[in-house]
Formats: C-alpha cells, sequence, structure tokens
C-alpha cells in the first residue's frame, strides 16, 4: 500500500510540476498521533521544485492522490505536513496479505544473495563464559538471524582463543595441585573446573610475589621496583612461559595435556551454548590460525607493505592513515592477537565467498578492528576495507564489575539458573502455573527465565554499557521479556477458545474499521520496515523496540474491545485475524532476538 501511495506521489510531482524526484524524496511516516490520517508525506522537498508554498504544494499533491489512488479516502494540510486517510478496503487489503504470510516482512535469502559472515562468543579455554560472554553471544546469535531475515545468507562462526600464556596458567596448576581430578570425578563442568585452576594459578602466583617482594625490598630495593621484579622472577610464572615454548615446539607431553584440557572445556561450553540457544556454523581455533597469520605476514613484508626492525620484530607502519606503527611478529618470531586475527581472515576466506565479516566484538577493541580493517584491504581481502566490527558496551551488575583472575565473573551458568529459577518463584508467587504438569511449569519457566535475561541485554542500545538486573528482569509488566510473552500466551489461549466455539481466523470480505483496529492493523504492517532498519543498523534493539510497542498497541485494544464478545460475526473474524497475526508477529519479533514464546503462561 505504501509503495502504491510513493508511487501516485512521484507521478503526481511529475504531472503538476513536470519534475522528476526519487522515491526517498516520496517516503511517508507514520502520523502522529495528535493530527487526522494515518500516513504522512513531507512535501519540503517539492518546495523548491514547484516554486510554491508548502500549504499549496501539499493541497495539490493531496488533491492529486485522491483522485488517482484508490487507498487515500482524504487528506488534510498541516503546514508542510500532508496527512493521508486510508480507505477501510486498503487496510483490510493489507492485513489479507499480512495473513496469508508465515513470515510477513522478512526476505528469504536467494542463490544471488550476498553471504555474510558474522563472528561471535571468542572465548578463552581457561575460564568458563560469564555476563559479558552472554551478551555478545546473545547480541551475536540475533545479529545473525537478523541479517538472514533481510535476506542475506548467513554464517556464523567462533574464534576460540586455546593458546597462549594464560592457558598455560591452568595447566601448570592443574598439574601442581589437581591430583588429577577430572570433570568426572569433580562432579563439575569442565570449563568451571579448568577455570577454578586459572584463578589457583592467580592466587600461589600473588602469594609467590609478595613473598619474594618482601626479600627484594630487605635487600634495599625500592617497593616498586620490588614488586615489578617479583613479577618477573616468581617460579609459577617463569614455568608457565616455559610450558608455553614447549607447546610452541610441539612438546608431546604439553600438547596432550592441552588438548586433553580443552577438551573438558568444549564440552562445558556446549552445554552453555545450549542453555543460550546459540550455536555456529563453523569454529575456528587460534591454535591453527595463528601460523596462518605468520605466513600471511611474511607476504606482506616481500610486498613491502610491512617492515623489520633491527630486532627481527615485524611492524605495520599505519602513520599514513593517520594511526602509528602497529606490531605484527615480536623479536622472537611469535604472533600477536592481531597476526592471529589476519590468518583467522586467511582461513575464512578459503572456507567460504564472504561478502560482509561482521565482528562482534566489545567496545575495548575499536582500535584493533580499525587496525585490522586496514591491513586485510592491504592484503587483498575484497572485504576488508569494509569490515563491520559490531561494538557494544560491558556489562555490569548492581554490585560492580567482574574480574576473572580473582574468580568475582558472574558465571553464565549460575546466572542462567538463576533466572529460571526467580521465573518459576514469580509464576508460583502469581499462580499462573496451578493447572499444570510439574514438567510443563519447568518447561515455561526455562522459557520465561531465558526470555527475561535476553530481552533485557537485548532491548538496550548494543553501544551502551548497561546494568543488569535480574530482579527487574522477570517483571511481567513493563518493558521486558516476560510482558510481552504473556500477551503472545493470552492470544493463543483466545484462539484456542475461539477454535472451541468453531471458529477459524478468516477475513471478512467487508468490514467497517474502527480506529483501534486500523492502528493495530499499521502497527503490525510495520514489522517489516523494523526488521529492515534493524538489519541497516545492526540493531536488536530495535526488534525488541517494535515487539514492546506492537504488545502495547494489543493490550490497549484488548482493553477497549472484546475480542469473542464483538457485535457482530464479521467484527469477531476481524478481531480473531489481527489477534492471531499480532501473535505471529511477536512469535517471529521474538525470535529474531533468540526468544521462545509459550503456548500457556
Amino acid at each position: 500500500m505504501e509503495k502504491k501511495i510513493t508511487q501516485t506521489v512521484i507521478e503526481a510531482v511529475k504531472a503538476l510540476y513536470g519534475q522528476d524526484v526519487e522515491e526517498k524524496q516520496a517516503g511517508l511516516q507514520k502520523t502522529r498521533p495528535e493530527f487526522e490520517g494515518n500516513l504522512t508525506l513531507v512535501v519540503f522537498p517539492f518546495v523548491k521544485i514547484a516554486r510554491k508554498k508548502p500549504e499549496e504544494v501539499a493541497e495539490e499533491i493531496g488533491a492529486y492522490l485522491v483522485e488517482h489512488c484508490d487507498a487515500v479516502s482524504k487528506y488534510n494540510v498541516v503546514k508542510g505536513f500532508l496527512n493521508l486517510s486510508i480507505n477501510d478496503s486498503s487496510w483490510l487489503s493489507t492485513l489479507a496479505a499480512i495473513d496469508a504470510d508465515e513470515h510477513y516482512g522478512e526476505k528469504q535469502a536467494t542463490e544471488e544473495s550476498p553471504l555474510v559472515m558474522i563472528e561471535y562468543s571468542s572465548p578463552n579455554t581457561n575460564k568458563p563464559l560469564h555476563l559479558g560472554h552472554v551478551r555478545n553471544n546473545l547480541l551475536g546469535w540475533s545479529l545473525a538471524q537478523i541479517m538472514s531475515a533481510n535476506g542475506n545468507k548467513v554464517v556464523k562462526t567462533n574464534i576460540v582463543n586455546d593458546r597462549g600464556i594464560h592457558i598455560c596458567k591452568s595447566m601448570l596448576a592443574w598439574l601442581k595441585y589437581g591430583n588429577g581430578e577430572t570433570p568426572e570425578t569433580s562432579g563439575k563442568k569442565g570449563d568451571h573446573l579448568i577455570g577454578d585452576y586459572y584463578v589457583a594459578f592467580d592466587k600461589h602466583y600473588k602469594a609467590e610475589c609478595d613473598e619474594l617482594a618482601k626479600q627484594y625490598i630487605a635487600e634495599g630495593m625500592t617497593e616498586d621496583a620490588a614488586k615489578e621484579k617479583a613479577k618477573q622472577e616468581a617460579p609459577l610464572i617463569k614455568e608457565a612461559h616455559e610450558m608455553l615454548v614447549k607447546w610452541e615446539n610441539n612438546d608431546p607431553e604439553v600438547r596432550a595435556l592441552w588438548s586433553k584440557m580443552n577438551e573438558w572445556v568444549y564440552a562445558g561450553f556446549d552445554e552453555t551454548y545450549k542453555a543460550l540457544g546459540v550455536g555456529f556454523d563453523k569454529i575456528y581455533y587460534e591454535s591453527n590460525t595463528y601460523l596462518e597469520g605468520k605466513d600471511k605476514v611474511e607476504e606482506g613484508l616481500e610486498k613491502g607493505f610491512f617492515y623489520r626492525r633491527d630486532d627481527n620484530s615485524v611492524w605495520a607502519d599505519l602513520t599514513k592513515e593517520g594511526l602509528d606503527e602497529k606490531l605484527l611478529l615480536r623479536s622472537d618470531g611469535t604472533s600477536v592477537y592481531m597476526t592471529q586475527d589476519i590468518g583467522t581472515a586467511k582461513l575464512r576466506f578459503q572456507d567460504f565467498p564472504i561478502d560482509q565479516m561482521i565482528y562482534v566484538v566489545g567496545n575495548e577493541q575499536n582500535y584493533h578492528f580499525q587496525v585490522l580493517s586496514i591491513l586485510l584491504d592491504k592484503l587483498g581481502f575484497k572485504w576488508g576495507k569494509d569490515l563491520v566490527h559490531f561494538s557494544y558496551g560491558m556489562v555490569e551488575l548492581p554490585n560492580g564489575k567482574m574480574k576473572s583472575r580473582e574468580g568475582t565473573v558472574v558465571d553464565a551458568d549460575d546466572l542462567i539458573a538463576t533466572m529460571i529459577a526467580d521465573a518459576r518463584q514469580t509464576s508460583d508467587e502469581l499462580g499462573k502455573y496451578d493447572d499444570m504438569s510439574e514438567e510443563e511449569k519447568q518447561e515455561i519457566a526455562r522459557i520465561v527465565g531465558m526470555g527475561a535475561l535476553k530481552y533485557f541485554i537485548l532491548k538496550v542500545d548494543a553501544r551502551k554499557n548497561m546494568l543488569f538486573n535480574p530482579a527487574e528482569s522477570i517483571d511481567f509488566n513493563g518493558n521486558t521479556g516476560p510482558f510481552i510473552q504473556y500477551t503472545y500466551a493470552r492470544i493463543r489461549s483466545i484462539l484456542r477458545k475461539a477454535a472451541a466455539e468453531g471458529l477459524t481466523p478468516t477475513l471478512p470480505s467487508a468490514v467497517e474499521m474502527n480506529e483501534k483496529e486500523i492502528a493495530l492493523t499499521q502497527k503490525i504492517s510495520e514489522y517489516g520496515a523494523a526488521v529492515a532498519q534493524a538489519g541497516k543498523d545492526y540493531s536488536p534493539s530495535g526488534i525488541a523496540n517494535y515487539c514492546y510497542e506492537l504488545t502495547k498497541s494489543f493490550n490497549q485494544f484488548y482493553h477497549d474491545y472484546s475480542i469473542l464478545g464483538a457485535d457482530t460475526a464479521e467484527q469477531k473474524q476481524l478481531r480473531l485475524v489481527l489477534a492471531a497475526n499480532v501473535a505471529k508477529t511477536i512469535k517471529n519479533g521474538m525470535a529474531l532476538l533468540g526468544i521462545e514464546v509459550p503456548e500457556r503462561m
């Protein structure tokens, strides 16, 4: 309908003023609630062409639309704004189109669709996933669904940081203090077990540093110098570095231990990913990609993109690009994170015909991705220059920040379990589960608890730091996941009652629509625009906001009008179709956020 009106506006400008205009100049927006009408055309772009006052231009185009576009029944002019009223038959046609399409507003990928690769999660194998990873995974998964709903082919990928000194710290601590403990003997998930040893390493290392620092101070060193020397000379850190060298040299014992402990961690990660409802099409490991990166840096060195310093280290000079010089290989030939990212890009480019690459990584890495984009472009990756760093802010709890080494992280598994338990408790207190089996109660508690967690995180603009408050997220009122889920369940209950009465939602061929019915139809019809905008802005929060607004619109409508108690059979059918399509759109929109909706609540 909007396309038809926009096309008629373009025809009007040509007919009235003899000039062609582009579609974007004739774009429509929703009429503000204080004015009469459904859609508004801003006529200021045509004033210069017409050489008339805005009000005159609006009057002329409005009259043309009423005469030539059967969707427009009447119009009114407020300064340079042309407010259009759409007739009932056009709204019925719009609702029929929505009703006929199970995924109205979403596009399907074709063979010609661009391939978008999205990297998210990027965990370290020395600790379990925490609240920061939760935000990363939820954003990455949702972004993948949104890009897919915009007609792209999507590959979801993960790069696991499974090598380096931090991994050796956990391994060494397990060797020293573990007594052969395994996930089976301890009853712990593998990632939690290894995380415990990462914390244990830090505890013992700090104790060694304190002892050495006291010794150095007694020998006459200043406190600062003593502490700095102790950090370098502590036996544990030296042993960890020795282990890293052995790993780099493929020492069979170190590699076997590394493989065993990593497998424990991966099994733990998989459980957490499953609970979060996220997954990947392809997982890369830094232990495989860092050597590829070194080869690519050597290639760039030969082509003169990079240079070698006297100490044998390799650098990229980016001063012409307004940045600084960036280290790519250390003097001992070992790689840095940048080198690993180049290697990962090389492997991905070999595996997939990537048209666009999106990295979901926290905003502390903004500079890193500026540099990576330039380097990949220099090295010939066609998407390098236009790579997208989906930069997001940190998550904190009301009681402050998290620190992995000190064991004070907000563990993802604990958070998930708490959310589900809180949802169960809240529902029990509200008496929502009274007639359900225990199995049903637990499943709904899972859906509601995870919906609360995901929605609370995804409704916030990803670029902003956020405070996650579990208690607020479970609320069944206001801008929360449970509020939207409850509305969906309520509609499904109405539709079940209708079915019991022998009613199937079928749109009548003609029925007079009231203002609220038209407004609800219009709100549902805006889903496609919301999906398109979310894809353009890389914005899960845009979808969350749309779902909330649609839910509010339905609840306002349901407060004012009965569905099953409508005055006429035609009204009842119209409202059943409206309700069914609100439910469908909520379900589809929430699915883009990775959120399930329950049939009962």
